[in-house]
């Protein structure tokens, strides 16, 4: 069997990447870079919830079209609209798409909804304990979990036939209306550029929230060095900043939810550390080239930590992580085996060294 991603007779493909995370869809962007460059000619649609279409935008080339997905059994980003079930396969029909990929990870759910857009063929990420239909293995990976989340993508790719290349580098555009907004961000609020820390102490579950009273030590202490200290987050992070701000001794600019994606990007752009969860801004900073301290408490850091000396992951020390859960069944000992001092210690390292 040809490999599909090198064969001219594949001009449409879907990408079945259910994921609603701004760092998912950024670690995705150097695989859909590299698949752009050697198949210009293809039209991708990239299958992913609707309220990620800022994102997607961001994209540019790389991404033809967003088909919203309604949602299904066994994929927990959303709960499944039932009546929008119809209506998504009569659009996924009515594009004839050549090939249709599983780039959602580890959940045979998305291989059923791959297997249901009616694509000519059908291939992606093989999950652990899944076995592709008879006749249709060379389409399939088996879901690499050893590899960083921007690795995986792009060894799936290259089995499907798009040519290997050099590392891949994640990326962010920042347009000139994104540096307008950051330049009056600054403005307003007295920051210079390359004199900011920034602390983002949100994220979408309970457990990846290290908690406030630790980002306020850590953000006390960098004021004390001299810093000026930032907090950051969408706008339904609200009440977790204010925590953070409350514990703290020293002042800090609270800009959660003061900012677009792109105002964000900027702002972490220009800062000389972000101190934060493993969530979407460790990825967002990563791709403008801001040095970062990610605090990992039961998320993989294989999987989603940066390499590189601009990055330093500080991870729990508990038995239990990685895990799976959004709220802690137990004690939330990984939260507590995260000291502020080690946080501190990794953030000066970066400072000192003037990576930023």
């Amino acid at each position: 069997m040809r490999a599909p991603l090198a064969d001219r007779s594949v001009r449409r493909v879907a990408l079945v990447r259910l994921r609603v995370g701004l760092g998912d869809l950024l670690c995705s962007m150097p695989a859909l870079g590299r698949l752009r460059a050697a198949r210009p000619d293809l039209h991708v649609s990239l299958i992913t919830w609707p309220e990620m279409a800022p994102v997607v935008d961001r994209m540019g080339r790389m991404v033809d079209e967003l088909l919203p997905f309604p949602g299904a059994e066994g994929i927990p980003e959303r709960t499944p609209d039932p009546d929008g079930w119809a209506s998504f396969l009569a659009a996924a029909a009515k594009r004839r798409f050549d090939l249709a990929l599983q780039v959602y990870g580890d959940r045979p759910a998305a291989n059923r909804v791959t297997a249901a857009l009616g694509a000519r063929l059908a291939g992606g990420f093989a999950p652990t304990g899944w076995d592709p239909p008879a006749g249709t293995a060379p389409l399939h990976l088996r879901y690499p979990a050893h590899l960083h989340e921007t690795d995986r993508h792009l060894r799936l790719f290259e089995q499907l036939g798009v040519p290997a290349g050099p590392p891949a580098r994640m990326s962010f555009p920042i347009s000139e209306a994104d540096d307008a907004e950051h330049a009056t961000t600054l403005g307003n609020s007295g920051l210079v550029p390359g004199r900011y820390v920034v602390l983002h102490p949100g994220a979408s579950s309970p457990t990846r929230r290290w908690p406030a009273e630790c980002h306020a030590a850590v953000g006390d202490a960098l004021a004390a060095d001299g810093w000026d200290v930032v907090l950051t987050g969408v706008a339904g992070e609200r009440p977790i900043s204010a925590a953070v701000q409350s514990r703290m001794g020293a002042p800090a600019t609270d800009l959660t939810g003061a900012t677009s994606l792109g105002g964000l990007a900027a702002l972490l752009r220009d800062c000389a550390v972000l101190v934060g969860n493993d969530t979407g801004s460790a990825h967002l900073a990563a791709a403008v080239g801001a040095p970062t301290v990610t605090v990992f408490l039961p998320g993989d850091p294989v999987r989603w930590a940066h390499p590189g000396p601009r990055h330093r992951a500080v991870i729990a020390d508990v038995a239990c992580a990685p895990c799976p859960h959004l709220v802690c069944p137990i004690d939330f000992r990984c939260a507590a085996s995260v000291r502020p001092a080690d946080v501190l210690a990794a953030a000066r390292d970066l400072l000192d060294e003037g990576v930023g």
